[in-house]
């Protein structure tokens, strides 16, 4: 498989607190938005908002927002056009980042990215500077105590998985996008809960930052994702768990 995110499972360990919940569904609201104006309001039809709205129910949003969002996106409702672009760039000890944002102000947006990258030891790239050490997959985390490694192989690579790898607490299910949904539900038909999953940017190798690098990194990632036009945010970086006890 290619290089593992250690961003994805300091995102599912830190979990996101009550206190964001706010923040987080100004942005599940964006991309259910965007999705169907995009492809229409019809989940079945549209890959990309079926997504989304999996995303919400997870993040428990009540289903009048996520029907207004979905509202808002087909023209049913006025609604905001949001712009998609995403921005490439660099962090402390030359780290890839792929940051996908939603923004109704690109200029502002652009803004925030350069200037945050560059607070914390990085830089804004150009287009394509950083793209191509990354791969477009389905990530699914499946606790190791809902089920045995051989059942959720069976199970996972039947239904069309790519790869399947241990981490510390959970297996680590990988897919195509475009089978995602068909193992997530072939997973949720026997029972197999699973702790998160998204659409994800995988990279390819990763570089090991230690010490204060690994602290301007984390410090640069939280800051992105902190703020409410940055959607996602992807990077190869890769850090012992000492250094992220520290």
């Amino acid at each position: 498989m290619s290089g593992h995110s250690k961003w994805s499972t300091i995102k599912r360990k830190k979990a996101k607190v009550d206190a964001e919940r706010g923040k987080i569904f100004t942005k599940l609201i964006k991309e259910i938005t965007t999705s169907a104006r995009q492809g229409g309001g019809d989940e079945n039809s549209n890959a990309r908002l079926r997504s989304a709205v999996m995303a919400a129910k997870a993040a428990n949003m009540p289903q009048a927002n996520i029907e207004r969002a979905i509202k808002k996106g087909t023209g049913e409702l006025p609604g905001v056009v949001y712009e998609e672009k995403t921005y490439e760039g660099y962090g402390p000890e030359g780290v890839a980042i792929l940051i996908d944002t939603l923004t109704d102000n690109t200029n502002r947006t652009t803004s925030d990215v350069r200037h945050l990258l560059s607070k914390h030891g990085g830089s804004l790239g150009e287009n394509g500077c950083v793209a191509w050490m990354f791969e477009k997959k389905g990530l699914i985390a499946v606790s190791k105590e809902t089920v045995q490694e051989e059942t959720l192989m069976d199970i996972a690579i039947d239904a069309g998985a790519e790869d399947i790898t241990a981490e510390e607490d959970v297996f680590e299910v990988v897919t195509l996008p475009d089978d995602f949904h068909k193992v997530k539900e072939a997973l949720e038909k026997e029972n197999i809960t699973t702790v998160s999953d998204e659409i994800t940017m995988i990279p390819k190798t990763t570089v090991k930052v230690e010490g204060k690098s690994a602290e301007q990194v984390l410090k640069l990632m939280d800051a992105l994702e902190d703020n409410e036009d940055i959607q996602a945010v992807y990077s190869n970086f890769d850090i012992d768990e000492a250094d992220l006890e520290a």
